[in-house]
């Protein structure tokens, strides 16, 4: 049972049309963009939405709140969200559902591994996959009763969110580029520039992590990201 609000012991019973009604998501993504994308998707299924950006500010909340269902990004400014799954399985409080997230389809293995109930591949727009998701692995009691139609809607992110990202990543390369930094930037990047159908940006995305995941310098496809990083801030331009 959600226990974010103690005054409030009894909660909403879910529907066919708003399945996840009564429950709290904690979102633990540091990516603008894909947080709108959950949070346009947990409005469309009646769930509360809280946020945290860093591994740092998600302990912080869950030592205040104990969340229904949290949905954790792999690669965050801070460490692996792994780290925190395997905490959360431990733990005595046991959020309902633990669900990892990333752009990097070879997270799944790590993910379950560590101990997530499932495994949502960026870009994650689709209702019907959030939704199902979600509720094959809630007690059954907190599942709607009767039939439900699976919706096939897809969320559109406000593009402003997307430029955010974009200035995020901006200051993350002004303050250097060694290869702790180049890793992350290639991470977060890689499911920013999915989501958002960023077809140059992913491909330029994808050869500095190749390169990195060779042990290269990558000096010349860095600048190449930085570039198109740059471009779509002073064009003002989403996607």
């Amino acid at each position: 049972m959600d226990t974010t609000d103690p005054f409030k012991p009894n909660y909403p019973a879910p529907t066919a049309m708003r399945p996840l009604l009564g429950l709290t998501v904690l979102v633990i993504e540091d990516s603008r963009f894909a947080c709108e994308a959950m949070r346009l998707l947990c409005l469309r299924s009646g769930a509360r939405i809280r946020r945290a950006d860093t591994l740092r500010a998600a302990r912080r909340h869950l030592q205040v709140y104990r969340p229904s269902v949290v949905i954790i990004d792999v690669g965050l400014p801070d460490g692996s969200g792994t780290d925190l799954i395997r905490e959360l399985c431990t733990t005595n409080h046991r959020p309902d559902v633990i669900l990892g997230t990333s752009g990097d389809f070879s997270s799944e293995a790590p993910v379950l591994e560590a101990g997530a109930d499932g495994y949502l591949g960026k870009p994650v727009v689709s209702l019907g996959v959030f939704q199902d998701t979600i509720l094959s692995h809630l007690p059954i009691d907190r599942r709607p009763t009767g039939p439900r139609a699976v919706s096939d809607d897809v969320v559109s992110p406000d593009p402003i969110a997307y430029r955010d990202d974009m200035a995020h990543v901006a200051d993350v390369l002004e303050s250097g580029t060694d290869f702790r930094t180049l890793d992350y930037v290639a991470q977060f990047l890689g499911g920013v520039a999915r989501s958002a159908q960023d077809q140059e940006l992913e491909h330029a995305t994808a050869a500095l992590a190749a390169k990195r995941a060779r042990g290269d310098a990558a000096v010349s496809e860095a600048a190449t990201v930085a570039g198109l990083v740059q471009e779509r801030l002073s064009e003002k331009i989403a996607i």
